[in-house]
Parts: C-alpha cells; structure tokens; sequence
C-alpha cells in the first residue's frame, strides 16, 4: 500500500511540474527570460488556458490527498 501511494505521488509530482510549466507567463518574470514572453504577445485559446487551470487543480488537490493518505499510512504503520 505504501509502495502504490509512494508511485502515485511520483506520477501526480511529475504531472504538476508539467502542467506549472505549461501555464502562459504572466510579467516579468522567469517565463520571460527563457523565452515566454514572446509566446505570450502570440495568443492563446482561453478556453484552453481555463481547461489547463482546472487540471492543474485537479492534478493538485490527487497530490495533497495522496500526501495525506500516505502520511496516516505510514503513522498508522509505525503504530502497530
């Protein structure tokens, strides 16, 4: 059981830093000095913008359960 939410959170950890760094850059930032500010000027869909923030949510709230689920697990199994 550990095993599995220990890969789950591997897999969810992977998937948030691919979707972070998919998001449009917002100022001045890092996005910019590695180029993102000029994709930004090109346009996007916003339907797709909002569809990437609903799955980042998504993909974010599997990462903090599991961190959960994963923290009980291993304090219940010390205990017994």
């Amino acid at each position: 059981m550990v095993l599995g939410f220990s890969i789950a959170l591997i897999v969810f950890s992977a998937l948030m830093i691919l979707l972070v760094l998919l998001h449009k850059g917002k100022g001045g930032g890092l996005s910019d000095m590695f180029g993102g500010g000029a994709m930004s000027t090109g346009g996007g869909s916003a339907v797709a913008e909002r569809n990437l923030d609903r799955i980042t949510i998504v993909v974010g709230l599997g990462w903090f359960a599991c961190i959960l689920v994963l923290g009980l697990v291993l304090k219940f199994k010390n205990q017994a």
